[in-house]
């Protein structure tokens, strides 16, 4: 059965053949995906309230003294138009920002690829041993990054150095950069290429986030204050918290990914079997980047998923390329076999609602009074504040409230809050949403804000000085006393 050749009429048609049913693999995974009802549980929920909102920042949450500029410009000027020319809400808005990241991300070395079904294992294998997958669909944009990323370690062990790539580079770099706004992590792969003894890449790449990241910055309008923001908000982010355990999940640390280790390992001992003779890893800016962001992912682990894990991908997609190249002939049945069946792996287990990863936000409850209208009356009043510890609560309610005129003092980084709010919601963290460390806010609720508590219907949250409502599924909302008036 495996050495079963088609006719010679039809073994033409086989390299365009795969390259169409990966190419349908890449455009089905999400369309799968998001007809279950998924939506992912943070940041595109916000990017996506925000662009239909048409407000800035400080419009929408209590910021403090270390907001001066939107760090995603470039994605909200994106979905904005997206919005406008199409008259799409946040949820249509998410749909396509879940969509087009994970294709953009997993379609952008294909042209470069002999052996395009060489990218479906790779998929296969950090979906087995990872969430990286499941993070290319959370509409983020991230994905920008981690394909400029992908593009540029791949591309520099097949060319050499030249101003084409300068050029092609500093358009990469500036995208990304202005849309996603973590300028300052791209000199992770300039020391990559530097310690793989790549000096000239290493030039090149350097001057092309140099020169990216000054037009991006100058694009912005505010110069100073993007690049400045960018890097207080890391180091805040980290720096506030006296503990990991208060942070924000993606900036705790991991516990090193045992299995992407063997899976190199497995690289390694491939490489050996099929081309001893072949330059070492250790001349591969993918693999002193992977190593790199392994070892700082111990303090934050996003180093791993977002720079560690796609240099591996790019030796994953390396390696059995060239295994596939030796071994298939490029029209062979045994290559169609085998690009089927990795077909079909890929899109089963990248869409398999494993744990009820993708239907989990199914069960959610809004605080929305368009959906529950019981809730008149409980939502915060206009020009009112929405004070909550939980990021969750700042994301699904802007997600369904983007014209709402009020704010949360808690959005999407805690780091933004004023320093007083920041030391309240880190004693509630703290302390495990413990009622007595709410009292600095309720002090100072005025009649037009509200408090969000997390807590089952049988039992009325235990902070005084409030009267409640039990609001959805797991949630309270409490407010100030009303007099008879006002009730």
């Amino acid at each position: 059965m495996f050495e079963f050749e088609l006719p010679e009429k039809f073994r033409r048609y086989v390299p365009l053949t795969i390259w169409l049913i990966v190419a349908l693999t890449i455009l089905f995974i999400p369309l799968k995906i998001v007809s279950y009802g998924y939506l992912p549980g943070d940041d595109a929920l916000r990017h996506c309230a925000k662009a239909v909102s048409g407000k800035p920042w400080p419009e929408i949450l209590v910021v403090g003294n270390t907001f001066k500029i939107d760090q995603s410009i470039g994605w909200h000027g994106i979905l904005g138009a997206v919005h406008q020319a199409t008259g799409w809400g946040a949820e249509n808005l998410v749909t396509f920002s879940v969509v087009a990241l994970f294709i953009l991300v997993n379609s952008a070395l294909l042209p470069w690829l002999k052996r395009p079904e060489a990218w479906l294992v790779a998929l296969l294998a950090a979906m087995i041993v990872s969430d990286l997958p499941q993070r290319f669909l959370l509409g983020r944009p991230f994905n920008f990054t981690i394909t400029a990323l992908m593009l540029i370690l791949f591309l520099t062990q097949k060319f050499q150095p030249s101003l084409k790539f300068f050029l092609a580079f500093t358009g990469l770099i500036f995208g990304c950069t202005f849309i996603h706004g973590v300028w300052y992590l791209w000199l992770l792969p300039v020391a990559a290429f530097f310690f793989a003894g790549e000096f000239r890449w290493s030039l090149l790449v350097a001057g092309a986030w140099l020169a990216g990241t000054f037009f991006s910055a100058l694009l912005s309008g505010h110069p100073s204050d993007y690049l400045a923001h960018a890097l207080m908000m890391a180091v805040n982010g980290v720096g506030q918290h006296t503990t990991n355990s208060t942070e924000v999940a993606e900036l705790q640390p991991f516990g090193g990914d045992i299995l992407a280790v063997i899976i190199f390992g497995a690289l390694v001992a491939l490489r050996f079997f099929t081309r001893p003779d072949a330059v070492s890893f250790t001349r591969s800016p993918a693999f002193w980047l992977m190593c790199g962001c392994w070892i700082l992912s111990f303090r934050v682990s996003r180093f791993w998923e977002d720079w560690g894990w796609p240099a591996l991908m790019v030796l994953i997609v390396t390696e059995v390329e060239f295994l596939l190249l030796t071994k298939f002939a490029a029209d062979s049945s045994r290559r169609l076999l085998l690009a089927i069946i990795l077909t079909l792996a890929a899109f089963l287990c990248v869409t398999s609602d494993l744990n009820g990863r993708y239907t989990k936000n199914l069960a959610w409850q809004f605080l929305s009074v368009k959906e529950h209208p019981e809730l008149a009356g409980w939502m915060p009043d206009k020009g009112g504040i929405l004070y909550s510890a939980s990021m969750g609560v700042f994301y699904q309610t802007f997600y369904k409230n983007p014209t709402a005129d009020w704010r949360y003092v808690l959005g999407f980084e805690p780091a933004l809050m004023p320093a007083d709010d920041f030391a309240t919601y880190h004693s509630i963290m703290w302390n495990n949403g413990d009622a007595k460390a709410y009292a600095p806010w309720v002090n100072k609720m005025k009649p037009v804000d509200r408090l969000v508590v997390p807590g089952n219907g049988n039992e009325r949250p235990g902070i005084a000085g409030l009267e409640w409502d039990y609001a959805v599924s797991g949630l309270w909302i409490g407010r100030t006393p009303r007099t008879q008036m006002q009730k």
